[in-house]
């Protein structure tokens, strides 16, 4: 596994006993924090796939720090860590995107069930992010070769038909897609 975590919590023995679980089941961990301003220092240096952080820490708090990290996408996902099963702290990170919310003391299955859990969770997304990004992608194409149809039709008398057909030759005999040729025909002088 190649999976890079960052672990952040005010214990540092919780931290330690969190890094051996992670390395033991062969992940990274990338780095560490015992407070919010050190989850962000750290998610902006390494771009983790996954942090796992306490709630409560002094400075700021898990959640604060866990909303910048997901509004910043500087990591895929945050696991949460608390003492407390309070239903405020676990609807607040529901709302900034948690993929898991584990109460103290942790138990090691638990734990790696969840961290795979919200990996999975990463993926997904991952693959849905890059379905939009494409599909938005061919949309400005689509609307670039049309506004490029309207200006040959309206200059050259031609049909639609017509003005596609020449839209298509043209990227066939200049080798070059009908996109950069629409966005050339679209150009202002």
């Amino acid at each position: 596994m190649s999976e890079r975590i960052v672990v952040v919590d005010d214990e540092p023995i919780t931290r330690m006993d969190i890094r051996d679980i992670l390395e033991h089941a062969g992940y990274q961990v990338v780095g560490e924090g015992g407070d919010g301003f050190e989850a962000i220092d750290a998610c902006q240096k390494q771009k983790p796939d996954l942090v796992i952080m306490d709630i409560r820490m002094p400075l700021l708090d898990g959640l604060k720090a866990g909303k910048k990290i997901m509004e910043d996408h500087l990591a895929g996902s945050i696991i949460y860590l608390s003492a407390y099963s309070d239903l405020e702290d676990t609807e607040t990170a529901g709302r900034v995107g948690a993929v898991g919310y584990l109460v103290k003391p942790l138990s090691e299955r638990s734990l790696l069930t969840t961290i795979q859990f919200g990996l999975a969770h990463n993926k997904k997304t991952r693959e849905l992010s890059n379905e939009v990004d494409d599909l938005s992608t061919k949309l400005e194409e689509r609307k670039v070769i049309e506004r490029a149809k309207g200006i040959l039709m309206e200059e050259n008398s031609l049909s639609e038909s017509a003005a596609y057909k020449m839209l298509r030759n043209l990227s066939m005999s200049k080798r070059q897609s009908m996109s950069a040729i629409a966005e050339l025909i679209v150009m202002d002088a």
